[in-house]
Order: structure tokens, then sequence, then C-alpha cells
């Protein structure tokens, strides 16, 4: 896997989504005044791509209002994500990468391991993309528990949204 390093550009991707339609990488920089936070993840509806996926649900006004926006991608097919959507009110895109091609061009697809078995998947990880096109952060295999939480603590999400609503900071 080549992984990619910040201030790289990342690559561009359009792909299908949950809910019909098509998402591209291009038109979410353009709509966003920051970002857009892409995460990759193994599989939708598991214990673990669920928290991240809700902790992506339940934090998504503060990262929209920091000026991110957020896309999820999976090589599971287009029903698997509605499906998954549906069932826990997802409100960002889901992307569907069956070809794993996007993955790859991340260095996101490779070796796992997992109940003692080693195939090929989705290592879960998360880029933040500049409105400029590069990358701010990239972070591979983080853990989904709490992931979201330390994102916004890096992005600064939670000293935005403080600012903006005039409320002062917990000691």
């Amino acid at each position: 896997m080549n992984r990619l390093q910040p201030g790289q550009p990342a690559p561009d991707f359009t792909l299908p989504v949950a809910g019909g339609g098509e998402v591209s990488l291009a038109e979410l920089r353009d709509r966003s005044a920051e970002g857009v936070i892409v995460y990759f993840y193994p599989k939708a509806a598991t214990p673990g791509c669920t928290t991240e996926a809700c902790d992506f649900r339940d934090s998504l006004a503060s990262l929209q209002g920091a000026g991110y926006a957020v896309v999820g991608l999976s090589a599971d097919p287009v029903a698997d994500l509605e499906a998954f959507a549906a069932d826990q009110h997802l409100t960002f895109p889901l992307a569907s990468d069956a070809d794993h091609a996007v993955a790859e061009s991340y260095g996101t697809w490779g070796p796992v391991t997992f109940g003692g078995r080693t195939f090929d998947s989705v290592h879960r990880s998360t880029f933040v993309v500049r409105s400029d096109g590069t990358l701010l952060l990239a972070q591979y295999d983080v853990d989904p528990q709490g992931h979201v939480a330390a994102l916004r603590a890096e992005l600064g999400v939670d000293a935005a949204a403080r600012a903006t609503a005039d409320v002062p900071a917990r000691p």
C-alpha cells in the first residue's frame, strides 16, 4: 500500500451513493469552506463501522458549521449502504467503491487479518482534504471508538463552535 501524506493532492473520485446519484470529491470541495472529511470503513452495519458512522452523524452539525463536508466510502454495494444509512439515520453521503479503486488510490486497500483469516479489505482510515484539493490530514488504521472526537479536536471544530456561539470554554 502506498500511503498518502499531508500536503499531497487527494485523488479525486466520483462514486454512486446511497439514495441514488453520485458524489464527487471536487463537488464536495467546491461546496465546503474548509474542506472534506473522507473516511473509509470496512463494512456497513458492523459494530465498529456503526460506531464510527454514528459518531460522524452526531458530529455532523458542528463539522458542517466549521466548514467541513463528510463522506463515507466502503466497498459495499449501494443497496447495503442504503440499508445502513436508513437504519442509522445517516444524513451524509455513503459512497460505494465496489471495485476498491478509490481505496487503492488512497492507500487504504490491502491485507487485513480478522478472526484468524487474512484477506484484502479496506483499512479504516480518514483524510481531510482542503478546499484546494491537498491533504491536510491522512490517518490510517484508526480506532472507531473516539476517532471522531479526536478528529474534531485536531481540526479545532469544538473551539470554532464555541467561538461562533460565543460560549466560554469549559475549564
